[in-house]
Parts: C-alpha cells; sequence; structure tokens
C-alpha cells in the first residue's frame, strides 16, 4: 500500500511539475485574437459557473421591475457593456473579435443565469477573461438595473418593448433579426 501511495504522489507531483514546466517555458498559446479549443471554453465555463456557486450571495434584486429601472438598464447596458458584448441593436459588439475567450453577445444570447449569478459577474467581474469588475464605477443599484434588463430581455413588458424598439429601430426578441445575427455570428467563427 506504501508504495502505491509513493506512485499516487510521485505521479501527480511530476504532472504539476510537468504543467509548470511547460507553462514557464511559454509553450501556453496567449494569444487573443484566436479561438479557444471547444475543451478550454468548456473547462473555463465549468470554473467560471462553479466558482459563482461557490462565492456568489444568493440575493434577491431589491429593485422592482418596473418599465423606468428597465429603460434606465437598457441605457446604462449601451453605455457600458454594448462595446464587449453587442448593442440592442443586435450589432456585433466593436470588441467582437479582441477578446480571449470572446465576450458572449448578450443581447442575441441573453444570459439564462439567476439574476443574483448575473449581479454577481457585473459586479465582481470575471478574471482572466477581460470581464471588469463594476463594482468601483457603478452604483449598485445602477448594477441590478443592468440585471433586470438582462434577465427578461425575451420578456420585456409591452411600453418597455416600444421604448426599445423606438430607441435602437428593432423590436426585442424579433426572430428574424436574431436569426441573421445567429447566421452571421455562425459564419463568423467559421
Amino acid at each position: 500500500m506504501g508504495k502505491f501511495f509513493l506512485g499516487v504522489v510521485v505521479t501527480l507531483a511530476v504532472l504539476v511539475l510537468g504543467g509548470l514546466g511547460f507553462a514557464m517555458l511559454g509553450f501556453f498559446p496567449t494569444a487573443a485574437n484566436i479561438e479557444p479549443p471547444r475543451w478550454e471554453r468548456h473547462l473555463a465555463m465549468s470554473a467560471v459557473d462553479s466558482s459563482m456557486e461557490r462565492h456568489a450571495p444568493r440575493i434577491a434584486n431589491p429593485l422592482p421591475a418596473t418599465d423606468q429601472n428597465l429603460e434606465d438598464g437598457m441605457k446604462l447596458y449601451t453605455m457600458n457593456c454594448a462595446v464587449c458584448h453587442g448593442g440592442l441593436d443586435r450589432k456585433p459588439a466593436s470588441l467582437d473579435k479582441s477578446f480571449y475567450p470572446p465576450a458572449p453577445a448578450l443581447v442575441l444570447h441573453p444570459p439564462d443565469d439567476p439574476e443574483w449569478h448575473i449581479f454577481y459577474t457585473i459586479r465582481t467581474g470575471i478574471r482572466y477573461t477581460g470581464m471588469p469588475a463594476w463594482d468601483k464605477t457603478l452604483s449598485e443599484e445602477s448594477i441590478w438595473k443592468i440585471t433586470a434588463l438582462l434577465s427578461r430581455l425575451e420578456k420585456l413588458p409591452p411600453t418597455v418593448q416600444d421604448f426599445y424598439k423606438n430607441s435602437f429601430g428593432i423590436a426585442p426578441g424579433d426572430e428574424e433579426e436574431k436569426k441573421e445575427g445567429d447566421k452571421k455570428e455562425d459564419h463568423d467563427h467559421h
């Protein structure tokens, strides 16, 4: 039993030291302008989700999802988030191809995470992704307004849908526009 245990410890030590050596000798790719492999995306997103589950407090949005708060969320999203995640007009983000891993197109593919998860992501950011922590830039109320918008993008009240269409020239959840955006995104990734 002792030899088996020693073998396991030595094997783990070799793997850790080998991985460190691989990294320190510059063999890991670091370019942000290439598509990450599927296994890396899966591993990274699993790590982010696990970290959120462990660290994010499960708090309810203290702001009601009023028309005004959702409209404010649209304005805040446009000013602070659209450059990386794409505009509410469904146009690609100006930094669309600049991140590794790529920033999600939140308007085309709204998050299906609970509000506490979205809020924590915005407030604290995500290390190694380019997603900044907004807690020193935006107020907690502003972060909650963006959270409310993102969690309701596919089910906005009629008056907010009208505001959206008048402001951005497109109706939220317009399936034809969404399909066109998905086709363009699929084409761009090939």
